[in-house]
């Protein structure tokens, strides 16, 4: 299963990418649109996420990247580097919902292997031995009083903001938001006229 989704999601890039015909914009415009939602609605399933994250930890898979490395790489390399590729891919990164989508399959893996780290002794060992060293963290208060650092921090923040996975996210949240604010304030009033119907009934 998780196989097939990744080689379906791989093959339709690739056929889409080495596809080009200048003489038929609406037929390439309509399997460009196409291969976009086959491969966002793919990524989008916990069942794509998981058979990624599976299929690089695979041993044998691992040892396939190896010994067709090469292969690989030229397959892809030739696929990116063409112009039918640049344009496909060009197209694909402006797209919000593909973008959002992308980064979050990435985030997932990027997660299990900080996890991964966490959980293990030696790396723990490490990471304690470099911020209990008393050079080391003086260096860090030296670098975050930097105008350098400063600067990085603010534009790192700023590319937070403009990110669409953040964007869609504080968007999601301010909705929510919304229709429990909502809520709570149709609650209330109906609670009063409760009250109020109640208060009457005594005074009758």
């Amino acid at each position: 299963m998780k196989q097939t989704l990744l080689l379906l999601t791989f093959s339709l890039l690739l056929i889409t990418a080495c596809t080009g015909n200048t003489d038929n914009n609406q037929s390439d415009n309509n399997s460009y649109e196409t291969t976009k939602k086959m491969v966002t609605d793919i990524l989008k399933t916990d069942e794509a996420k998981q058979a990624i994250v599976e299929v690089i930890a695979d041993e044998e898979t691992q040892q396939v990247y190896v010994l067709e490395a090469d292969t690989v790489n030229n397959a892809v390399q030739s696929a990116l580097t063409s112009d039918a590729g640049k344009e496909f891919w060009t197209k694909m990164f402006t797209e919000r919902d593909f973008i959002t989508s992308f980064s979050e399959a990435m985030v997932q893996q990027q997660e299990e292997v900080l996890k991964n780290l966490m959980n293990d002794a030696s790396y723990q060992e490490k990471m304690l031995e470099l911020f209990t060293d008393p050079q080391m963290s003086q260096q860090f208060v030296t670098v975050m009083k930097s105008q350098q650092f400063r600067a990085h921090l603010e534009e790192t923040i700023e590319q937070t903001f403009e990110s669409p996975l953040f964007q869609a996210k504080i968007s999601q949240l301010l909705v929510d938001n919304a229709d429990k604010l909502l809520k709570s304030k149709e609650e209330s009033s109906s609670d009063e006229e409760d009250e109020g119907e109640a208060e009457n009934d005594e005074d009758n």
